[in-house]
């Protein structure tokens, strides 16, 4: 099965950037839908983007969309998020994950994800 590796988080301050990179192992990792989600201490993990398999549709959450971009490089089993005009309450650990479900749509419940990686934290100050 993929396994996943997130790295790429660390400490900006609000306005900055960051670019997430989700590494996969494994000899399927073009057959996957991928998501990332995020979770802030006491949080619920939530949906922030996701995008298909072949990388040409994507969705993201309100509080995320037209800042964040998802994009994948299925010939380096990667999977990024770029992060622009970051907030504070981006603050969170921020995990890719594979959609476990087969079908076209793009799904955004934790519930339909797996293989979640380790996560990387991001924090972003005032």
């Amino acid at each position: 099965q993929v396994q996943l590796v997130e790295s790429g988080g660390g400490l900006v301050q609000a306005g900055g950037s960051l670019r997430l990179s989700c590494a996969a192992s494994g000899r399927t990792f073009s057959s996957y839908a991928m998501g990332w989600f995020r979770q802030a201490p006491g949080k619920e993990r939530d949906f922030v983007a996701a995008i298909n398999w072949s990388g040409d549709s994507a969705y993201y959450s309100e509080s995320v969309k037209g800042r964040f971009t998802i994009s994948r490089d299925n010939t380096k089993n990667k999977v990024y998020l770029e992060m622009n005009s970051l907030k504070p309450e981006d603050t969170a650990v921020y995990y890719c994950a594979v959609d476990l479900f087969p079908g076209d749509g793009l799904r955004i419940a934790a519930q339909s994800y797996g293989n979640w990686g380790q996560g990387t934290q991001v924090s972003v100050s005032l």
